[in-house]
Formats: C-alpha cells, sequence, structure tokens
C-alpha cells in the first residue's frame, strides 16, 4: 500500500475535520489535539490536517506513505541514483507516530516532500525523549514544544 500524502493547515480543526469527513464520505483516522489524519481509501491518500490558525488553506507539506521501511529505503536509493539529496530521520516520532522516513531536498517551489513509513502510534506529537522537534522542525534551534509546529516548519 503506498499513497499520496496531502499535508494542509487549518484554522479550525473540528470544521475542518467535518468538511473533510463530507467530502471523502470516511472518519478521521486519527485525532488528537491539533491534528487529525484521514486515511482515504478512494482516491488512495493520507490527508493531513494541522490546526495553525491564521495559516488556513495553505500546503504544510507533500509526502508518501510506504508499506514498510524496506520501500523507504528503496525509494531513498533510487532517488539518490538521479541525484536528488535527502535528509534521514529513523525511528523519529512526530505527528502522533513513531515513523522511519526522509526528507527530499531541492524541490524548485521549495515545498517539502517526506517518504515516509509509520512504525506505531504515539501519544505525543514529538518524541518526549529529546530536546526538541527533530521531525518537525526546518530550523535545528527551534524549542522544544508539544504543539502542532507552524507553518513553514517540517513536519509529519
Amino acid at each position: 500500500m503506498s499513497r499520496v500524502q496531502l499535508a494542509i493547515n487549518v484554522d479550525d480543526l473540528e470544521a475542518s475535520i467535518d468538511f473533510y469527513r463530507r467530502l471523502f464520505g470516511t472518519e478521521p483516522a486519527k485525532v488528537r489535539a491539533g491534528y487529525a489524519n484521514f486515511a482515504v481509501a478512494e482516491p488512495p491518500l493520507k490527508l493531513v490536517l494541522i490546526e495553525n490558525p491564521g495559516h488556513g488553506g495553505s500546503l504544510n507539506h507533500l509526502g508518501v506513505e510506504v508499506e514498510d521501511v524496506d520501500a523507504v529505503d528503496i525509494i531513498q536509493t533510487r532517488l539518490a541514483e538521479v541525484g536528488l539529496a535527502s535528509v534521514d530521520e529513523r525511528g523519529t516520532t512526530c505527528c502522533y507516530a513513531k515513523q522511519d522516513k526522509f526528507w527530499v531536498e531541492g524541490a524548485p517551489g521549495g515545498e517539502r516532500w517526506e517518504i515516509y513509513t509509520v512504525l506505531e502510534d504515539s501519544s505525543t506529537f514529538f518524541s518526549e525523549s529529546t530536546d526538541g522537534p527533530d521531525c518537525c522542525s526546518a530550523d535545528e534551534s527551534a524549542e522544544s514544544t508539544s504543539e502542532p509546529v507552524a507553518a513553514g516548519t517540517r513536519c509529519c
């Protein structure tokens, strides 16, 4: 199972959940504080909603969710062979899930793409054992927080 991920910023999480529930005819797969995701069967889509007041309707990031770590590795190797750089994040906790993933660098429009697999669910948005939001920060000096991230940062 592979599917494209679309992560968008929303002003009002509850209103957005209601809209997308009706649009895709399915319930969210996960709802947490400031965060929800839908695993839409048709069309195959992982829709991620990140509550970010004042930035609703904007793109947070794009991704491809794959079946397992082997698929992550195969894609990362293929992209390296065609000259695309990546930033590895293995065993990271982000967006209420422990993940193995990497971020693709160098998209001409600056859009952020992640290739990932979910290893297990998490009760926290970020890892509780790190000093900062490793997976969700475009800036290495970002402050640690348990809240969802702002627009323009790399996340989940």
